[in-house]
């Protein structure tokens, strides 16, 4: 008995499932809406029913003052049961159906009633107002119980008044119409309650699929858990709405977009601005693990439509991940340098043995000679030219592994980088990007050759790199500088497309400009603008005094 008394009072409460509570509410609404109906038309039904019996017995006491000769039988006969003001009383009772015609003379004395044995008593209710030459309406109690009342003076041929009229019509018989009346009101009432209950059972069957059966407290329990799953995950999540406006943020996305929550209610646009990320959680870019960069952020994003038309983004942070992809891109670059060198060294090697096998010694002196002098003098030309030591690191390991694979790397004769750079790092990645997108643009192809060219004037940095490879299509020069747009296979730790997007993204940070064109002689040119790349005063004498003592050198 104990185990079932919880659940018994779980059946005498409100049910839990969303659809009974809102069918239950529902229904309980419409009948309100009926009662209160009812009851507001039945109420003035009452009122104006009262007022036609009063009017109704106002005009039988009207009709009855008129007959001729009734005031003169009032004052010449006296009050009898067999009187002539008795006969009249009762003829006009009879036609009208009437409750009673009572004629009464200046005194209140009765000359008429139903009662016979009531003639020549005095009324049962005031009469003066009557007396007095005025008409009333009433509803009132007297010897025949309550009654709508009409009293009318009643004058003489001259007008003068010689008593009054009462009529009453019974307010049961009143009373009684009113309740003929409620049935039909009931089954209006009925049919619109039944019409009502319909509606709200068809309300509360879409409000069970929209909530999946689902408790109201299970629906606030579930709302509870989403926003703390949301603002808690380490992943951006954006939902837009069927119109593509944003509808939800939760903290992470906010950090990754550099957004706040004005963003909510705008369109990714107007929240973002134009570009890529914009265009993909809008979903005119489609796919999955889709690559973007947002400021300095690399991110990842995939976009799921949902059943009300509208979407929810995921954005994961891969700017780390990017981070250590190039670093071990750059570690694959420094490993292959040492194992190109290696491998020319092995043969250098290998030829200078066989020279001192076969004694030839002065071969040997020379060719020592002539290989130290070729390493030193590709280092040589490149720190001549750039005196930044990172950038000149950068170039002379490039060209070691330009070797390696067969190609021919140079920098121009005109180059001229100073060694006041504001943002090496930067110049760095420019640099290393554009040389190994025209590494890999000529590999495989004959008498493949790079050149990279690095001026300054004034503050700004031209940075220019040219190949032999098949160039650009005009068609899609604006489109390798998209985020994961790549003719090339993806690496092992991510995906490609990143690099020139980037590139982009480091000349307009600084105002500059990043384009690609067709070379002088075929092949692809990529030219970046970097104003104010240069730290203190100008560039330009120091480095034209640099190339006059160049020249003088080399003269």
């Amino acid at each position: 008995m104990r185990s079932t008394t919880p659940a018994r009072r779980l059946r005498l409460g409100l049910p839990r499932r969303a659809f009974s509570q809102v069918l239950l509410m529902q229904v309980a609404i419409a009948a309100g809406v009926v009662v209160l109906v009812t009851g507001l038309f039945l109420a003035p039904l009452g009122n104006q029913l009262d007022d036609e019996a009063m009017r109704r017995a106002l005009a039988i006491a009207q009709t009855t003052a008129t007959i001729p000769g009734l005031a003169e039988d009032l004052r010449d006969t006296p009050p009898t049961a067999d009187g002539p003001v008795q006969r009249q009383a009762e003829r006009i009772r009879g036609a009208s159906g009437a409750e009673y015609v009572v004629v009464m003379d200046l005194n209140g004395t009765r000359w008429s009633h139903t009662d016979p044995r009531q003639i020549g008593g005095h009324v049962s209710t005031d009469p003066r107002q009557a007396l007095a030459g005025h008409e009333v309406m009433q509803i009132d109690t007297g010897t025949l119980g309550r009654s709508a009342r009409g009293k009318v003076p009643l004058r003489d041929g001259d007008g003068r008044i010689v008593g009054a009229v009462s009529v009453g019509i019974a307010y049961d018989s009143v009373h009684d119409r009113l309740v003929h009346a409620v049935p039909g009101l009931l089954a209006y009432a009925g049919g619109a309650l039944a019409v009502g209950a319909l509606a709200a059972w068809l309300i509360s069957r879409r409000v069970q699929r929209q909530t999946r059966d689902l408790a109201f407290s299970d629906i606030s329990a579930l709302l509870a858990e989403r926003e703390a799953m949301l603002h808690g995950i380490r992943e951006g999540v954006v939902a837009l709405d069927r119109t593509g406006r944003v509808r939800l943020l939760n903290d992470e996305a906010r950090r990754l977009l550099g957004v706040g929550e004005e963003a909510v209610g705008r369109s990714p646009d107007e929240a973002l601005g134009t570009g890529r990320t914009a265009d993909v959680l809008a979903g005119r870019v489609t796919g999955t693990d889709l690559v973007t960069v947002r400021g300095q952020r690399v991110l990842v994003a995939n976009r799921m439509p949902t059943d009300d038309g509208g979407a929810v983004a995921t954005l994961r942070d891969r700017t780390e991940l990017e981070q250590l992809g190039r670093e071990l891109d750059s570690t694959r670059g420094l490993i292959d340098a040492l194992r190109a060198q290696d491998h020319e060294h092995a043969n250098r090697m290998h030829t200078l043995l066989g020279l001192l096998e076969l004694e030839m010694y002065d071969d040997a002196v020379d060719f020592v000679g002539e290989v130290v002098g070729d390493h030193r003098a590709t280092a040589e030309q490149v720190t001549e030219r750039v005196r930044d030591p990172l950038v000149a690191a950068l170039l002379v390991g490039k060209a070691t592994v330009a070797a390696e694979r067969g190609v021919a790397l140079r920098v121009t004769d005109d180059s001229r980088l100073p060694d006041r750079l504001a943002d090496p790092h930067a110049v760095v990645t420019v640099v290393g990007n554009l040389v190994d997108n025209a590494l890999d643009a000529v590999a495989g192809t004959r008498h493949a050759r790079v050149e990279v060219e690095l001026r300054t004037d004034g503050r700004t940095a031209v940075l220019r790199v040219r190949d032999t490879g098949p160039g650009i299509p005009a068609d899609q020069r604006e489109s390798i500088f998209t985020e994961g747009w790549s003719t090339k296979q993806p690496p092992a730790h991510g995906k490609r497309g990143i690099g020139l997007s980037l590139v982009r993204r480091l000349a307009e940070r600084q105002g500059g400009c990043a384009v690609v064109g067709e070379a002088t002689g075929g092949g692809a040119e990529f030219t970046v603008v970097l104003p104010e790349a240069l730290t203190g005063p100008d560039a330009e004498p120091a480095l034209s005094a640099a190339a006059r003592s160049t020249d003088e050198e080399e003269s």
